[in-house]
C-alpha cells in the first residue's frame, strides 16, 4: 500500500478537514483529495463521510487510522531512538505522573536536571489518567501503582503512605487531637471521595468520616489540601513525602496512617536505549536516595 497516501488518509482523519490536512502537509486541498479517493479506489471502501462542517471517519476509515495511529507512534519512537546521542542529552521527553507528585515533589526538583542538561526539553503531563505507554501518549511515567500494561520496564522507587498534617500555627490556635475521635472538633481537609485517588488514601479518609466530622473542605487534588492546611483551614490528608520539604507541617496522630502505596517508575521497552529516558531515571532514582536520607536524617 502507497505509504504517501496513508501518511496523508492520517493526516485528514487527525485533523477531521482536507483544508486543515493540506495546510500542515503543504499541499492544496485538491491534491489531497485526489489521494483520499484513490485510496479508497485502492481498498474498495469508503474511508469518509462528507459533510458540510468537515469529515467523520466510517468504519473502515476508523480501521484505518487505528492502524496508522499506531504506525505513526512507532516511527516516533524510531526516530527519538535514532536522534538520541550517546555523548548529548536533547530533544524532547514526555513525562506524566499524578497531579500531586508532580506538583509536590518532581518539579522542585528538576532545576537539578535542567542544569545539567540545559537542551532537554520536558512535556509534564500531570494527570490521574492512566496513559499508555506503549502507544506512546508519554515515554515514561511515574504513577502510584504497579503499571499493568506489558512490555514496559517498571522500577519501584519508594513507598508512601497517607497521613494527617496540619501547621504550625494551626496547631497553637486549635490544639493537636490526641484522639481520632477528637477529630469531630477539627476540619478535615482531604481528597473528594469522587476524585481519582489510590485505594488506600480512600480507604484512610472514609475510615476518619467515621469519627463525626462536622466541618470539612474537599479538593480534587493534594496541592489544594496542601494549600489548605499551609492556611491554617484545618487539618489533611497528605502523602508523607511532603513532610521533609514543608518544614512547618505537623504530623497528627502518628499513629493513624493508610497502607503503604508503592511508587514505579516504567517506560516502553523500546526506550531501553534512549539517552534521554535513561538521564531522568537515574536522576529520578538519585533524587529518590537523597531524600530517603534526609527523612532518616
Amino acid at each position: 500500500m502507497d505509504w504517501d497516501k496513508l501518511r496523508i488518509f492520517h493526516a485528514v482523519a487527525d485533523a477531521g478537514s482536507l483544508t486543515h490536512a493540506g495546510d500542515a502537509l503543504h499541499l492544496s486541498q485538491s491534491a489531497v483529495s485526489r489521494q483520499i479517493r484513490a485510496l479508497e479506489e485502492t481498498l474498495g471502501t469508503t474511508l469518509f463521510h462528507r459533510h458540510a462542517r468537515g469529515l467523520i471517519l466510517t468504519e473502515q476509515g476508523e480501521l484505518l487510522f487505528d492502524a496508522t495511529r499506531a504506525m505513526m507512534k512507532r516511527l516516533e519512537a524510531a526516530t527519538a531512538r535514532i536522534r538520541d546521542s550517546e555523548e548529548e542529552v536533547f530533544g524532547e521527553l514526555r513525562v506524566t505522573t499524578t497531579t500531586g507528585f508532580g506538583t509536590l515533589w518532581l518539579v522542585p526538583r528538576l532545576p537539578k536536571l535542567f542544569a545539567r542538561y540545559p537542551d532537554l526539553k520536558i512535556d509534564l503531563m500531570l494527570e490521574e489518567r492512566v496513559l499508555d505507554l506503549p502507544m506512546r501518549e508519554a515515554d515514561v511515567a511515574i504513577r502510584m501503582k504497579e503499571p499493568s500494561q506489558a512490555d514496559l520496564i517498571r522500577k519501584r522507587l519508594m513507598s508512601v503512605q497517607m497521613c494527617l498534617y496540619a501547621s504550625e500555627s494551626y496547631i497553637a490556635a486549635h490544639g493537636l487531637p490526641e484522639t481520632p475521635e477528637a477529630l469531630a472538633d477539627h476540619r478535615l481537609i482531604c481528597q473528594n471521595p469522587r476524585s481519582a485517588q489510590v485505594a488506600a488514601s480512600a480507604a484512610l479518609i472514609s475510615e476518619l468520616m467515621t469519627n463525626d466530622i462536622s466541618s470539612l473542605l474537599t479538593v480534587n487534588n493534594y496541592f489544594g489540601v496542601l494549600q489548605g492546611v499551609l492556611h491554617d483551614l484545618g487539618i489533611g490528608v497528605l502523602p508523607d513525602y511532603l513532610s521533609h520539604d514543608f518544614a512547618n507541617l505537623v504530623r497528627v496522630l502518628p499513629d493513624l496512617a493508610s497502607n503503604e502505596v508503592p511508587v514505579f517508575l516504567a517506560y516502553p521497552e523500546e526506550l531501553r536505549q534512549s539517552r534521554r529516558v535513561s538521564v531522568f531515571r537515574d536522576f529520578v532514582q538519585q533524587e529518590i536516595v537523597l531524600f530517603r536520607r534526609a527523612l532518616r536524617g
